[in-house]
């Protein structure tokens, strides 16, 4: 049995790079496809996860200037996928979102299953991370590329044969957006095994990229009126202006910025953090919980997305539902005078270990190809 992976492009390592990852791993003889490849972007930790697999690109990593013009590229993106040749596949699993890889054609008799991250966040009025666009003009131009984008789009999803969600909130999205069924697939998410403090550091820990979807500003500011010592691991266009918020605030010097981290400094961040912050509206799964919870972290996450099915409110985190930063203080508040279980914590993160992953997809694939 052939397989071929094909996920939207190569140029930062996130989760949906984590999952192609994961992918690589059950099926290593796989040949990874990919819109094109940022070597340099994707970081010491991508080039080291896809070290040794076959990649192939489309005729986008041919364009001048491409790892810039990627975004007005999504226009052509999903032809350069279509013009694949997959045909030497008897498995072709798509990684989908923004970047239509879903728009690949699989020879008659093959099994084409797609894991939807989420359908398109830009097409669809979710918050993005994209700047946004204040020119009226490109902004006009952007509402018309979009309104055909979703034609287009509902179009490959009909011919995908077999639909993964990474959470119900995407299942749900998938269903309302391309009226298809979708079996739910949770991502693996795992870190390095470490010894956990017995007593934790008098400081809370915010990470993710610094985009205007995933609101560090709210974790700053919240912390910055209260007196509370924060450590941001992340990096992303929004650095400098964090900094800024902290530059003349009496309490600026609270706010630590660490930049982009390993995966065992990662770990040990959250080892020592009393409360990972997350207030990211809409996840579509939201794997940075998971890791926290995984190393004995509870969390404060928005009452939205993905989080809603993987923290339980008062067992693994507490929730906030006004997306401000005095309503993040408030949950915080009340996160703090609770005693929280390390080892529960950390069983309900087993739910989502690569062995599950493993597991379902296997199945999945096995399935399809009987059919």
């Amino acid at each position: 049995m052939k397989v071929a992976i094909v996920h939207d492009y190569l140029r930062e390592f996130g989760g949906a790079e984590r999952v192609v990852g994961a992918l690589h791993k059950i099926f290593p003889q796989a040949v990874i496809y990919t819109a094109f490849v940022d070597w340099e972007a994707l970081g010491e930790l991508g080039r080291k996860t896809f070290e040794g697999a076959e990649v192939r690109t489309t005729y986008l990593q041919k364009f001048p200037f491409i790892k810039k013009l990627f975004s007005p590229l999504r226009l052509i993106s999903a032809k350069a996928f279509a013009k694949l040749d997959l045909s030497e596949f008897d498995v072709v699993i798509s990684s989908s979102n923004a970047y239509f890889a879903k728009a690949v054609k699989v020879r008659e008799g093959a099994v084409h299953l797609c894991y939807c991250h989420t359908p398109p966040r830009n097409l669809y009025g979710y918050e993005t991370t994209d700047i946004i666009i204040k020119n009226p003009l490109y902004h006009k131009l952007g509402q018309i590329a979009n309104f055909w984008l979703r034609q287009s789009d509902w179009e490959m999803a009909q011919e995908v044969g077999v639909f993964m969600a990474n959470s119900g909130t995407t299942q749900k999205r998938i269903k309302k957006y391309y009226q298809r069924e979708a079996q739910i697939v949770y991502p693996p998410v795992s870190l390095p095994e470490i010894k956990l403090k017995q007593k934790r550091e008098d400081w809370f820990l915010y990470v993710n990229r610094l985009h205007l979807a995933k609101h560090p500003e709210l974790a700053v500011e919240a912390c910055l009126e209260n007196g509370w010592r924060l450590k941001v691991a992340g990096s992303g266009p929004m650095l400098n202006d964090l900094k800024e918020m902290t530059k003349n605030h009496k309490n600026g010097e609270l706010i630590e910025f660490l930049g982009v981290t390993s995966d065992e400094e990662l770990a040990d961040l959250y080892s020592r953090a009393k409360l990972l912050l997350y207030p990211v509206v809409n996840e579509d799964f939201g794997m940075i919980p998971i890791e926290a919870m995984s190393l004995g972290t509870p969390v404060v996450a928005h009452a939205s997305g993905g989080p809603l099915e993987t923290i339980t409110e008062g067992k693994t985190g507490v929730f906030f539902k006004e997306l401000t930063a005095k309503a993040l203080a408030e949950a915080v508040k009340k996160a703090q005078k609770k005693k929280w279980s390390q080892e529960i914590l950390r069983e309900e993160a087993k739910k989502y270990s690569f062995s599950a992953f493993e597991k379902k997809i296997t199945k999945l694939v096995e399935k399809n190809v009987k059919k």
